[in-house]
């Protein structure tokens, strides 16, 4: 089987369910912006130098395909739930607890792992506004631009873990 189908040659791309819709639709854009962030984990987890850093990234990464899996259907999403919020900020709180009380504005780039988690929660917010905006014309679950907001407060707390030098 080759890996181009030309299905979406005239400009529509297929739904999980198997609905085909426009390629510019918001839809598309929300979830594409959803597989960039992927993307922008994928990186930060392969320049990120401590274990515990990268497997938290992983688990990201799982969250993050349950999402673009809700986005991508066209009806009721069930991939996700509140619960993955739940453990979402669990896991924020977890990791903050082993880290100083921030002081000032942290400028991240200490290192590659760090400045690709700031890439990566940069990216989480915009595919976070994407979903609001979606939210504007569908029915969207309002708990999948909240696990957006947790992933990037989380990769925020993951570039502190992996910039600090006394972990």
């Amino acid at each position: 089987m080759s890996v181009y189908t030309k299905t979406g040659d005239g400009g529509t791309t297929g739904l999980l369910t198997g609905e085909r819709i426009d390629k510019a639709s918001l839809k598309v854009e929300a979830y594409g912006t959803v597989d960039e962030f992927n993307s922008a984990l994928a990186m930060a987890r392969a320049f990120c130098q401590k274990d515990i850093v990268k497997n938290s990234i992983l688990k990201l990464q799982k969250i993050n395909m349950l999402l673009m899996a809700d986005l991508a259907s066209s009806g009721e999403s069930d991939y996700t739930n509140e619960e993955h919020i739940v453990q979402l900020e669990k896991s924020i709180d977890e990791a903050e607890a082993s880290l100083p009380p921030i002081t000032a504005f942290i400028v991240p780039g200490e290192t590659k792992g760090g400045a690709a988690l700031d890439l990566a929660r940069t990216t989480a917010r915009r595919a976070e506004r994407r979903i609001w905006q979606l939210c504007q014309t569908e029915a969207i679950e309002k708990r999948l631009p909240m696990i957006l907001n947790r992933m990037s407060d989380y990769c925020f707390v993951l570039m502190r873990m992996e910039e600090n030098n006394s972990l």
